[in-house]
C-alpha cells in the first residue's frame, strides 16, 4: 500500500488553511471538508443552503475528478450545516442529485460554521 498522495485542482475551491484539498491512501481518496468557495475568487458563493451546497458539490467533484473518480465511487460523506433543523430539507435535495441509489453513507450534523451554510467532506474507493 505506499504512503499518501496529495490531489489538488484549481477546478476545486482552494485551501485556506494547512489542509489537502484530498489525499489518497492505497484505495480510498479521503477529501477535506469543503464549503461553498468559488474556484476562481476564493470567495464564498450563494445565498442560501441550496446553492451553497451545489457549489460545494461542483468543489468536491472536481477534487474526485482530478484523481479519476466519481459521485458513484463516493461511500462515506459528513456533512455540517449551520441550520440543520431550518435547512435540512433543502440541502437534502441538493445534494442528492449527484447521486444515484444506494447513496453513500452519511453523517449530517449542525456545526457553527464560518460565514458558511454547509461543509461537506467524502471518502471515496476506487478499488475496481
Amino acid at each position: 500500500m505506499g504512503g499518501k498522495q496529495e490531489i489538488r485542482t484549481s477546478a476545486g475551491a482552494p485551501p485556506v488553511g494547512a489542509y489537502s484539498q484530498g489525499l489518497v491512501v492505497g484505495d480510498f481518496l479521503y477529501t477535506s471538508g469543503m464549503g461553498p468557495l468559488d474556484p476562481e475568487t476564493g470567495q464564498v458563493t450563494g445565498d442560501d443552503v441550496a446553492a451553497q451546497t451545489h457549489r460545494t458539490m461542483r468543489n468536491l467533484g472536481a477534487v474526485l475528478e482530478a484523481h479519476g473518480l466519481a459521485f458513484d465511487d463516493v461511500i462515506k460523506a459528513t456533512v455540517h450545516l449551520q441550520n440543520l433543523k431550518q435547512d435540512f430539507a433543502a440541502y437534502n435535495e441538493a445534494y442528492k442529485s449527484y447521486f444515484t441509489q444506494p447513496y453513500p453513507v452519511r453523517t449530517t450534523v449542525g456545526s457553527d460554521l464560518m460565514d458558511i451554510l454547509v461543509e461537506i467532506d467524502f471518502v471515496a474507493y476506487k478499488g475496481r
